[in-house]
């Protein structure tokens, strides 16, 4: 993780590996902030040099979890509230953490439901676990959508492609949430993108000349891709001049068909990053 981003958040959190993956995270938000896989390899994260960082900051970067809602698909504020929370330090062991996130009255006064919500890092060499899991702690249903995130690291978004989306249909957010599908083959980015894809059960593959990451998700039945393109990123405050061209949003995600709990019941979703 850059030093000076480092310095700028409080109560950073560093996890290592004896081969040398590390990854980086804070309280606010329960936020991911970086990952490196393993001795030498370069973080695997993209955070904006512009984000704001401290007490109701919603980072710009990283992994930001999402939840109660995600996006605008409801009447919340835009992604929810949790990513601007400050979570609890549940656990920490040498190679995972865990926070946590409660109910309390500001969240009861948009979202009136008793919850807990736990943010799980597990860290191997080459492989980085993130898992959410919610459970409805009040006596009555609720109801809820999410994600993680995840901003990936890239050294030109031109140069990068995406495996494993070919000839899937999608939500395109940029023309009013209108159904399409995706050709054949990789998907490349030019301009601003942002598209849902639900029911994706396989595997997908950032790939950009040698490197490749690939992106699993359990629990969570959707993706979402997103890059803000040059228009829109350099409208953004916190996104650091041609940003865009450096980040590549591939996310886990739960919109289509949003997460209905019982009173008692948990459920629980991840998404693994691995590199070779």
């Amino acid at each position: 993780m850059d030093e000076s981003l480092k310095a700028r958040v409080e109560d950073c959190i560093e996890l290592a590996t004896p081969e040398g993956a590390r990854v980086w995270a804070t309280a606010q938000g329960a936020h991911v902030l970086d990952w490196v896989p393993a001795a030498g390899m370069p973080g695997q994260l993209f955070v904006s040099q512009a984000s704001a960082f401290g007490a109701g900051a919603s980072i710009r970067g990283g992994v930001p979890v999402i939840f109660p809602q995600f996006g605008q698909f409801g009447e919340l504020p835009k992604h929810g509230f949790a990513r601007r929370s400050r979570w609890q330090l549940a656990d920490r062991q040498a190679d995972s953490l865990r926070y946590e996130l409660r109910d309390s009255e500001d969240s009861r006064a948009i979202w009136p439901h008793a919850f807990v919500a736990g943010l799980t890092v597990q860290l191997q060499a080459r492989r980085l676990q993130v898992s959410l899991d919610v459970t409805n702690t009040g006596s009555s249903a609720c109801q809820f959508t999410a994600g993680l995130h995840s901003y990936l690291r890239v050294d030109e978004i031109a140069d990068a492609a995406l495996q494993g989306l070919g000839g899937r249909a999608y939500w395109d957010a940029t023309a009013d949430l209108a159904h399409r599908e995706q050709p054949a083959g990789d998907l490349r980015f030019a301009g601003e993108l942002d598209r849902v894809y639900p029911q994706v059960t396989g595997p997908l593959t950032v790939t950009e000349g040698e490197r490749s990451i690939e992106i699993t998700a359990r629990g969570f039945e959707d993706v979402v891709v997103w890059n803000p393109g040059p228009i829109k990123a350099a409208d953004m405050t916190d996104m650091e001049p041609h940003g865009h061209r450096r980040m590549l949003c591939v996310e886990a995600a739960q919109i289509a068909k949003p997460v209905s709990l019982a009173a008692g019941e948990s459920w629980r979703g991840s998404q693994t990053l691995k590199v070779w």
